[in-house]
Protein backbone atom coordinates (compact mmCIF):
# COMPACT_ATOMS: atom_id res chain seq x y z
CA UNK A 1 0.00 0.00 0.00
CA UNK A 2 1.02 3.58 -0.38
CA UNK A 3 0.53 6.18 1.78
CA UNK A 4 0.97 9.93 1.66
CA UNK A 5 3.96 11.68 4.15
CA UNK A 6 1.78 14.04 5.01
CA UNK A 7 -1.05 12.49 5.50
CA UNK A 8 0.65 9.66 7.88
CA UNK A 9 2.54 12.41 9.88
CA UNK A 10 -0.76 14.49 10.80
CA UNK A 11 -2.33 11.52 12.09
CA UNK A 12 0.34 10.26 13.78
CA UNK A 13 1.25 14.11 15.45
CA UNK A 14 -2.74 14.03 16.55
CA UNK A 15 -2.10 10.80 18.15
CA UNK A 16 0.83 11.79 20.01
CA UNK A 17 0.20 15.41 21.11
CA UNK A 18 -3.76 15.21 21.45
CA UNK A 19 -4.31 11.19 22.34
CA UNK A 20 -1.29 10.79 24.25
CA UNK A 21 -0.37 14.15 25.52
CA UNK A 22 3.07 13.99 24.75
CA UNK A 23 5.40 16.80 25.08
CA UNK A 24 8.87 18.06 23.99
CA UNK A 25 10.47 16.96 27.57
CA UNK A 26 8.96 13.67 27.08
CA UNK A 27 10.86 10.65 26.79
CA UNK A 28 9.32 7.99 24.64
CA UNK A 29 9.54 4.19 24.01
CA UNK A 30 7.87 1.61 22.35
CA UNK A 31 9.49 -1.77 22.08
CA UNK A 32 9.27 -2.53 18.27
CA UNK A 33 10.55 -3.62 15.49
CA UNK A 34 11.62 -1.28 12.12
CA UNK A 35 8.83 -4.03 10.21
CA UNK A 36 6.09 -3.01 12.44
CA UNK A 37 4.24 0.75 11.88
CA UNK A 38 4.79 1.15 15.80
CA UNK A 39 8.45 2.15 14.25
CA UNK A 40 7.04 4.67 12.44
CA UNK A 41 4.67 5.67 15.07
CA UNK A 42 7.51 6.49 17.36
CA UNK A 43 9.75 8.07 15.02
CA UNK A 44 7.04 10.84 14.41
CA UNK A 45 7.65 11.78 18.24
CA UNK A 46 10.89 13.74 17.07
CA UNK A 47 8.42 16.11 15.22
CA UNK A 48 7.05 16.92 18.39
CA UNK A 49 10.75 17.50 19.44
CA UNK A 50 10.48 14.38 22.49
CA UNK A 51 13.46 12.24 23.38
CA UNK A 52 13.16 8.90 21.57
CA UNK A 53 14.69 5.65 23.60
CA UNK A 54 15.31 2.66 21.24
CA UNK A 55 15.84 -0.88 21.92
CA UNK A 56 17.54 -3.30 19.84
CA UNK A 57 17.31 -7.24 20.81
CA UNK A 58 15.01 -9.55 23.03
CA UNK A 59 13.28 -7.51 25.59
CA UNK A 60 13.74 -10.83 28.23
CA UNK A 61 17.82 -10.72 27.93
CA UNK A 62 19.43 -11.25 30.15
CA UNK A 63 15.91 -11.54 32.15
CA UNK A 64 12.78 -10.34 32.10
CA UNK A 65 13.38 -7.18 34.26
CA UNK A 66 16.05 -5.57 31.35
CA UNK A 67 13.16 -3.38 29.84
CA UNK A 68 12.01 -1.68 33.49
CA UNK A 69 15.90 -1.47 34.01
CA UNK A 70 16.20 1.02 31.23
CA UNK A 71 12.74 2.88 31.85
CA UNK A 72 14.25 3.70 35.59
CA UNK A 73 17.75 4.45 33.77
CA UNK A 74 16.54 6.78 31.18
CA UNK A 75 13.72 8.13 33.07
CA UNK A 76 11.12 7.06 30.55
CA UNK A 77 7.71 9.28 30.64
CA UNK A 78 5.73 6.76 28.16
CA UNK A 79 5.98 3.29 27.84
CA UNK A 80 4.80 1.78 24.96
CA UNK A 81 4.77 -2.43 24.47
CA UNK A 82 1.91 -5.01 23.63
CA UNK A 83 -0.55 -7.30 24.89
CA UNK A 84 2.09 -10.62 24.22
CA UNK A 85 4.83 -8.94 25.98
CA UNK A 86 2.82 -7.93 29.19
CA UNK A 87 1.52 -11.67 29.54
CA UNK A 88 5.31 -12.88 29.19
CA UNK A 89 6.14 -10.77 31.86
CA UNK A 90 3.58 -11.54 33.95
CA UNK A 91 3.82 -15.45 33.35
CA UNK A 92 8.27 -14.70 33.97
CA UNK A 93 7.21 -13.47 37.77
CA UNK A 94 9.08 -10.08 37.55
CA UNK A 95 7.07 -7.65 39.43
CA UNK A 96 9.06 -4.20 38.06
CA UNK A 97 7.44 -1.61 40.57
CA UNK A 98 8.61 -3.51 43.75
CA UNK A 99 12.36 -3.39 41.74
CA UNK A 100 12.56 -0.10 40.03
CA UNK A 101 11.96 3.39 40.64
CA UNK A 102 9.12 3.88 37.74
CA UNK A 103 7.85 7.10 39.00
CA UNK A 104 9.07 9.17 35.71
CA UNK A 105 5.99 7.01 33.71
CA UNK A 106 3.14 8.52 33.81
CA UNK A 107 1.18 6.23 30.53
CA UNK A 108 1.74 2.84 29.08
CA UNK A 109 0.54 2.08 25.91
CA UNK A 110 -0.10 -1.24 24.98
CA UNK A 111 -1.18 -2.29 21.40
CA UNK A 112 -0.57 -5.59 18.81
CA UNK A 113 -3.74 -7.36 20.50
CA UNK A 114 -6.49 -6.92 22.77
CA UNK A 115 -5.38 -6.56 26.47
CA UNK A 116 -7.53 -8.60 28.68
CA UNK A 117 -8.98 -7.37 32.69
CA UNK A 118 -6.25 -9.32 34.17
CA UNK A 119 -3.93 -7.61 32.38
CA UNK A 120 -5.23 -4.33 33.74
CA UNK A 121 -5.15 -5.74 37.06
CA UNK A 122 -1.45 -7.43 36.51
CA UNK A 123 -0.18 -3.63 35.18
CA UNK A 124 -1.56 -1.46 38.11
CA UNK A 125 -0.84 -4.27 40.36
CA UNK A 126 2.86 -5.39 39.91
CA UNK A 127 4.07 -1.98 37.77
CA UNK A 128 2.44 0.73 38.41
CA UNK A 129 -0.71 2.15 40.37
CA UNK A 130 -1.08 5.58 39.19
CA UNK A 131 -0.50 4.96 35.26
CA UNK A 132 -2.42 5.49 32.83
CA UNK A 133 -2.92 2.64 31.30
CA UNK A 134 -4.12 3.07 27.21
CA UNK A 135 -4.33 0.18 25.35
CA UNK A 136 -4.38 1.35 21.41
CA UNK A 137 -5.57 -0.54 18.01
CA UNK A 138 -5.03 0.49 14.35
CA UNK A 139 -3.19 -0.92 11.89
CA UNK A 140 -0.63 -1.04 9.08
CA UNK A 141 -2.91 0.14 6.51
CA UNK A 142 -4.08 3.58 8.27
CA UNK A 143 -0.12 4.04 10.02
CA UNK A 144 -2.19 4.73 13.17
CA UNK A 145 -5.40 4.15 15.73
CA UNK A 146 -8.66 4.09 15.26
CA UNK A 147 -8.87 3.74 18.90
CA UNK A 148 -6.45 5.21 21.30
CA UNK A 149 -5.94 7.45 24.69
CA UNK A 150 -7.95 9.66 26.42
CA UNK A 151 -5.41 11.70 28.79
CA UNK A 152 -8.29 13.60 30.30
CA UNK A 153 -10.64 10.79 30.94
CA UNK A 154 -11.18 7.64 33.05
CA UNK A 155 -9.70 3.86 32.40
CA UNK A 156 -12.23 1.43 32.42
CA UNK A 157 -10.97 -1.93 32.94
CA UNK A 158 -11.01 -4.03 29.84
CA UNK A 159 -12.08 -1.36 27.85
CA UNK A 160 -9.66 1.06 25.71
CA UNK A 161 -10.59 4.85 26.03
CA UNK A 162 -11.62 6.34 23.12
CA UNK A 163 -12.29 6.61 19.85
CA UNK A 164 -9.23 8.43 18.01
CA UNK A 165 -10.47 12.27 17.13
CA UNK A 166 -10.79 12.95 13.64
CA UNK A 167 -12.19 9.07 13.42
CA UNK A 168 -15.86 8.27 12.72
CA UNK A 169 -15.84 5.24 13.97
CA UNK A 170 -18.88 2.44 14.47
CA UNK A 171 -19.59 -0.88 15.35
CA UNK A 172 -22.11 -1.94 12.32
CA UNK A 173 -23.99 -4.95 12.93
CA UNK A 174 -25.05 -7.74 10.76
CA UNK A 175 -28.28 -5.29 9.04
CA UNK A 176 -25.06 -2.74 8.60
CA UNK A 177 -26.49 -0.53 11.76
CA UNK A 178 -24.58 1.32 13.90
CA UNK A 179 -25.00 -0.28 17.08
CA UNK A 180 -23.55 0.26 21.00
CA UNK A 181 -22.97 -2.60 23.65
CA UNK A 182 -22.97 -5.05 20.79
CA UNK A 183 -20.48 -6.55 18.75
CA UNK A 184 -19.86 -5.17 15.31
CA UNK A 185 -17.58 -4.95 12.67
CA UNK A 186 -15.58 -1.76 13.28
CA UNK A 187 -15.80 0.82 10.70
CA UNK A 188 -15.29 4.17 10.18
CA UNK A 189 -17.94 6.11 8.35
CA UNK A 190 -15.73 9.14 6.78
CA UNK A 191 -12.30 9.85 4.87
CA UNK A 192 -9.20 10.42 7.60
CA UNK A 193 -5.85 11.78 6.51
CA UNK A 194 -3.82 8.44 6.90
CA UNK A 195 -5.95 6.59 4.39
CA UNK A 196 -3.67 4.97 1.69
CA UNK A 197 -3.67 6.27 -1.57
CA UNK A 198 -3.37 3.61 -3.62
CA UNK A 199 -2.16 -0.01 -3.80
CA UNK A 200 1.27 -0.86 -5.74
CA UNK A 201 0.53 -2.59 -8.93
CA UNK A 202 -3.34 -2.01 -8.49
CA UNK A 203 -4.15 0.65 -11.31
CA UNK A 204 -8.14 0.55 -11.62
CA UNK A 205 -7.91 0.36 -7.74
CA UNK A 206 -9.64 -2.70 -7.73
CA UNK A 207 -7.78 -4.55 -4.99
CA UNK A 208 -8.12 -1.46 -2.86
CA UNK A 209 -11.63 -1.28 -3.08
CA UNK A 210 -12.57 -4.96 -2.25
CA UNK A 211 -9.80 -5.00 0.80
CA UNK A 212 -12.37 -2.42 2.50
CA UNK A 213 -15.10 -0.74 0.76
CA UNK A 214 -16.89 -3.97 -0.37
CA UNK A 215 -18.62 -4.75 2.78
CA UNK A 216 -20.69 -1.41 3.19
CA UNK A 217 -20.08 0.80 -0.01
CA UNK A 218 -18.32 3.94 0.47
CA UNK A 219 -17.77 2.93 4.33
CA UNK A 220 -13.91 1.58 5.02
CA UNK A 221 -14.62 -1.68 7.02
CA UNK A 222 -11.47 -2.35 8.73
CA UNK A 223 -11.46 -6.37 9.50
CA UNK A 224 -12.08 -6.21 13.56
CA UNK A 225 -14.74 -7.38 15.68
CA UNK A 226 -15.34 -4.28 18.49
CA UNK A 227 -17.88 -3.11 21.02
CA UNK A 228 -18.29 -0.03 21.93
CA UNK A 229 -19.72 0.37 25.25
CA UNK A 230 -22.13 2.87 27.03
CA UNK A 231 -19.46 4.76 28.81
CA UNK A 232 -17.90 5.46 25.51
CA UNK A 233 -14.68 3.04 25.52
CA UNK A 234 -14.22 0.31 22.94
CA UNK A 235 -13.39 -3.42 23.73
CA UNK A 236 -11.31 -5.35 20.77
CA UNK A 237 -12.37 -8.97 20.17
CA UNK A 238 -10.04 -9.81 17.80
CA UNK A 239 -9.77 -9.76 13.71
CA UNK A 240 -13.17 -10.58 11.98
CA UNK A 241 -11.67 -12.59 9.57
CA UNK A 242 -10.35 -14.81 12.58
CA UNK A 243 -14.12 -14.78 13.88
CA UNK A 244 -15.31 -18.26 15.02
CA UNK A 245 -19.10 -19.14 13.47
CA UNK A 246 -20.09 -22.48 15.22
CA UNK A 247 -23.46 -23.44 14.19
CA UNK A 248 -23.74 -19.61 12.16
CA UNK A 249 -23.38 -17.87 15.92
CA UNK A 250 -20.25 -15.29 15.30
CA UNK A 251 -18.18 -15.35 18.63
CA UNK A 252 -15.15 -13.75 19.64
CA UNK A 253 -11.71 -15.65 20.38
CA UNK A 254 -11.00 -13.21 23.28
CA UNK A 255 -13.52 -14.71 25.48
CA UNK A 256 -11.59 -17.70 25.12
CA UNK A 257 -8.20 -16.53 25.44
CA UNK A 258 -9.33 -14.46 28.84
CA UNK A 259 -10.54 -18.15 30.28
CA UNK A 260 -7.63 -19.68 29.02
CA UNK A 261 -5.31 -17.24 31.28
CA UNK A 262 -6.22 -18.28 34.17
CA UNK A 263 -5.00 -21.70 34.21
CA UNK A 264 -1.55 -22.64 35.78
CA UNK A 265 -0.97 -25.30 33.20
CA UNK A 266 -0.94 -23.29 30.11
CA UNK A 267 1.62 -21.41 28.83
CA UNK A 268 0.12 -20.30 25.84
CA UNK A 269 -2.69 -20.87 23.03
CA UNK A 270 -4.35 -20.34 19.75
CA UNK A 271 -7.93 -20.39 19.01
CA UNK A 272 -9.32 -21.13 15.38
CA UNK A 273 -12.37 -22.50 13.37
CA UNK A 274 -12.04 -25.68 11.43
CA UNK A 275 -14.75 -25.78 8.82
CA UNK A 276 -16.29 -29.77 9.23
CA UNK A 277 -19.33 -31.06 8.05
CA UNK A 278 -20.89 -28.37 7.15
CA UNK A 279 -20.50 -26.10 9.53
CA UNK A 280 -17.61 -24.41 11.42
CA UNK A 281 -16.34 -26.60 15.30
CA UNK A 282 -14.34 -24.57 17.45
CA UNK A 283 -10.65 -25.96 18.10
CA UNK A 284 -8.35 -24.91 20.55
CA UNK A 285 -4.54 -25.73 20.74
CA UNK A 286 -2.21 -25.04 23.80
CA UNK A 287 0.89 -25.03 24.74
CA UNK A 288 1.86 -26.68 28.08
CA UNK A 289 3.90 -25.23 30.91
CA UNK A 290 6.95 -27.39 31.28
CA UNK A 291 6.29 -30.20 33.98
CA UNK A 292 2.59 -30.36 32.89
CA UNK A 293 0.55 -32.06 30.23
CA UNK A 294 -2.61 -32.12 28.96
CA UNK A 295 -5.05 -34.46 30.43
CA UNK A 296 -8.71 -35.65 30.44
CA UNK A 297 -9.40 -33.96 33.76
CA UNK A 298 -7.54 -30.72 32.52
CA UNK A 299 -9.86 -30.68 29.53
CA UNK A 300 -12.80 -31.32 31.46
CA UNK A 301 -11.86 -28.14 33.22
CA UNK A 302 -11.10 -25.71 30.57
CA UNK A 303 -14.61 -26.61 29.08
CA UNK A 304 -16.20 -26.10 32.10
CA UNK A 305 -14.56 -22.53 32.80
CA UNK A 306 -15.16 -21.17 28.57
CA UNK A 307 -19.11 -22.62 29.45
CA UNK A 308 -19.61 -20.65 32.87
CA UNK A 309 -17.56 -17.53 32.03
CA UNK A 310 -18.65 -17.27 28.14
CA UNK A 311 -20.99 -19.12 26.86
CA UNK A 312 -21.49 -22.96 25.55
CA UNK A 313 -21.14 -21.90 22.29
CA UNK A 314 -17.37 -20.72 22.78
CA UNK A 315 -16.76 -24.67 23.75
CA UNK A 316 -14.26 -25.99 21.49
CA UNK A 317 -15.16 -29.46 19.79
CA UNK A 318 -11.04 -30.56 20.56
CA UNK A 319 -8.12 -29.36 23.04
CA UNK A 320 -4.96 -30.07 21.39
CA UNK A 321 -1.52 -30.03 22.68
CA UNK A 322 0.81 -28.27 20.35
CA UNK A 323 4.87 -27.43 20.57
CA UNK A 324 4.55 -24.41 19.83
CA UNK A 325 2.07 -20.94 19.22
CA UNK A 326 3.26 -18.61 16.19
CA UNK A 327 3.74 -15.27 16.53
CA UNK A 328 4.43 -12.66 14.09
CA UNK A 329 7.59 -10.49 14.52
CA UNK A 330 5.42 -8.03 17.03
CA UNK A 331 4.52 -10.39 18.84
CA UNK A 332 0.72 -10.75 17.20
CA UNK A 333 -0.87 -14.48 17.64
CA UNK A 334 -1.53 -15.60 14.11
CA UNK A 335 -4.68 -17.13 14.42
CA UNK A 336 -5.55 -16.87 10.24
CA UNK A 337 -2.39 -18.50 9.18
CA UNK A 338 -2.88 -21.76 11.95
CA UNK A 339 -6.70 -21.80 10.92
CA UNK A 340 -5.30 -22.28 7.39
CA UNK A 341 -2.76 -24.16 7.45
CA UNK A 342 -5.29 -27.16 9.29
CA UNK A 343 -7.50 -26.49 5.92
CA UNK A 344 -4.17 -27.08 3.73
CA UNK A 345 -4.17 -23.45 2.47
CA UNK A 346 -1.30 -21.62 1.21
CA UNK A 347 0.64 -19.23 3.75
CA UNK A 348 1.87 -16.58 2.03
CA UNK A 349 3.21 -14.33 4.71
CA UNK A 350 5.39 -16.80 6.18
CA UNK A 351 8.50 -13.14 6.32
CA UNK A 352 6.03 -11.65 9.13
CA UNK A 353 6.44 -14.71 11.36
CA UNK A 354 8.79 -14.30 14.39
CA UNK A 355 8.73 -18.65 14.56
CA UNK A 356 7.27 -19.88 11.07
CA UNK A 357 8.40 -23.01 12.02
CA UNK A 358 5.74 -23.22 14.78
CA UNK A 359 3.57 -23.99 11.39
CA UNK A 360 5.12 -27.29 11.29
CA UNK A 361 2.74 -28.37 14.49
CA UNK A 362 -0.91 -28.05 13.14
CA UNK A 363 -0.31 -29.90 10.04
CA UNK A 364 -1.93 -33.19 9.59
CA UNK A 365 -3.14 -33.54 13.04
CA UNK A 366 -5.27 -36.83 13.12
CA UNK A 367 -7.44 -35.62 15.79
CA UNK A 368 -8.67 -33.18 13.43
CA UNK A 369 -9.55 -35.77 11.00
CA UNK A 370 -12.24 -36.97 13.42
Amino acid sequence: MVQSTAGILINQMKEMRLNTDLKREDTIFYFTTCGWMMWNWLTSALSIGATLVLYDGNPFYPDASTLWKMAEEEKITVFGTSAGYLQALEASGIKPGALFDLRSIRTILSTGSPLSPEQFDFVHRDIKEDVQLASISGGSDLNGCFVGANPIGPVFRGELQARCLGMKVKAYNENGEPVIGEKGELVCEAPFPSMPIYFWNDPDGSRYQSAYFDKYPNIWCHGDYINITDTGGVVIHGRSDATLNPGGVRIGTAEIYRQIESFDEIQDSVVVGQKWKGDVRVILFVLMKDGYTLTDDLKAKIRTAIKLNASPRHIPSKIIAVEGIPYTLNMKKVEVAVRKVIHNEEITNRDALSNPEALEYYKDIPELQS
